[in-house]
C-alpha cells in the first residue's frame, strides 16, 4: 500500500482519479486546494491490483452472517480478551474485519472504509498472506469459508446431516458411512 499525491487543474481531478483507479486499487480521493488556490491536490491511498481471482460478492460472502449488532457485541467483548492477552485466535481478526466490511458496505464514508481496509490488512498479516489483492475481498472469501465450516460443525454437533440438514439417522446422503 502506498500514498499518491497529485497536483492538477481542478477540471482534471475526476479524469486523474479515474485513471489512477483503473491502474491501482484506490481508496476515496482526499482533495485540497493548493496554497495559491489555483490547483487541486489529490491524495489517494493505493495498492497494486489483485491477481485475477473469482472474488465473492458481499451478499454471498455474508449470507450466513449474524446481524451486525450481534457481531459488534461479540467483537467488543472479545476485544477485551485480546487487549488482556488472553485471546489471540484468528476468529477475532476475521470477524472484526468482516463486521467492519459489512458496515462499510452500508456506509461508504472514508473513515469506515479505511477502518475496514485496515482490519482486513490485519487479518492478512495474521494469516501471513501478502497483500496482492483487495484486502476486503480477501476477508469476504475467508469469512464465507469460515462461516460455512461453522454451520457444518453446528449441524454435525446437533446430529444433523450438513448437506440436507435432516437428522443423521433419517438421511440418505452419501456423506454418511451408513447411508
Amino acid at each position: 500500500m502506498f500514498e499518491i499525491r497529485i497536483i492538477c487543474d481542478p477540471a482534471d481531478k475526476d479524469r486523474v482519479s479515474e485513471a489512477l483507479a483503473a491502474a491501482f486499487t484506490t481508496g476515496p480521493a482526499r482533495q485540497h486546494l493548493t496554497r495559491d488556490g489555483q490547483r487541486t491536490r489529490l491524495y489517494l491511498t493505493a495498492d497494486h491490483r489483485c491477481e485475477a481471482e473469482p472474488w465473492l460478492a458481499p451478499e454471498e460472502a455474508y449470507a450466513l452472517a449474524p446481524d451486525i449488532v450481534r457481531e459488534i457485541g461479540w467483537t467488543l467483548q472479545t476485544a477485551r480478551a485480546v487487549a488482556a492477552g488472553t485471546y489471540t485466535s484468528r476468529e477475532f481478526w476475521l470477524r472484526k474485519a468482516a463486521v467492519l466490511d459489512r458496515i462499510a458496505l452500508q456506509d461508504e464514508s472514508e473513515g469506515i472504509s479505511t477502518a475496514a481496509a485496515n482490519a482486513a490488512r490485519k487479518l492478512m498479516d495474521f494469516d501471513e498472506e501478502p497483500v496482492r489483492c483487495d484486502p476486503r475481498a480477501y476477508v469476504r472469501q475467508q469469512y464465507a469459508t469460515w462461516s460455512k465450516q461453522q454451520q457444518r460443525t453446528q449441524l454435525v454437533a446437533a446430529g444433523r446431516c450438513p448437506n440436507c440438514q435432516w437428522l443423521e439417522r433419517d438421511c440418505n446422503c452419501a456423506d454418511h458411512p451408513g447411508a
